[in-house]
Formats: structure tokens, sequence, C-alpha cells
């Protein structure tokens, strides 16, 4: 599996404000056992969209970039919340392809809330 690169992908200008959004993707290839992808998302809604659409083999954490401010953080128990939620709203199951996901980062969220 590649390392985290330090600092940031390569096409950000100088001084740009922006948050870059990673899904770090794991899949296995048969040439070279376990891979992991990165990819980089623009928005925050976007990810969510593509989780619930079954766009990634096998997510294993979602990170931000800050390009300025050059903080990073990783925000998969924010991602496995806002599935859970908007799968609530829409009425539906999360999907099963998502599930793994939710069950790794989910049980972090819960535990946070139910001491509210």
């Amino acid at each position: 599996s590649m390392p985290l690169r330090a600092g940031l992908p390569d096409a950000v200008p100088y001084g740009a404000d922006r948050t870059i959004y990673i899904v770090v993707d794991s899949y296995v290839s048969s040439a070279n056992g376990s891979q992991e992808a990165q990819l980089e998302r623009e928005d925050f809604d976007a990810i969510i969209s593509e989780f619930i659409a079954g766009q990634f083999r096998d997510p294993v954490r979602v990170l931000a970039f800050n390009t300025l401010e050059h903080w990073s953080k990783d925000l998969s128990a924010d991602v496995a919340m806002e599935i859970q939620t908007r799968c609530d709203i829409d009425g539906i199951p999360v999907p099963e392809h998502a599930r793994d996901f939710l069950e790794r980062y989910a049980t972090i969220s819960r535990r946070e809330t139910a001491t509210l």
C-alpha cells in the first residue's frame, strides 16, 4: 500500500484556500495483492452520494486537507454519520456496500451521542 504523501496534491495552486477530500479505497489486484487508491474529491456531498451509490470498492477512510492552512483531518466518522442520516431521511436501509464502513466508524459517533 502506498504511503500517504506528506504535503499536498501537485495540482493545487500555491496559496489557494481549498479543502480537498481524499477517499482511501482499498482493493485487491491479482498481481499485487492488496492496494490502496487515493481518490480526490472537491466536496463532501459528492463523497456521500458516491458512497450511497456504491462507487468505491472498499473505502477504508476519508481524509480532508486544507491547502492554505495545511491541516488534515480524518472525517471517516462524519461520513458514516452522514450516510446513516441520509438513509434515515430517505427511509431506506443503508446499502449493503456501505455497511462495513458504517460499522467501522458509526459506533464511534453513536457512543458520543449516547452520552448527550
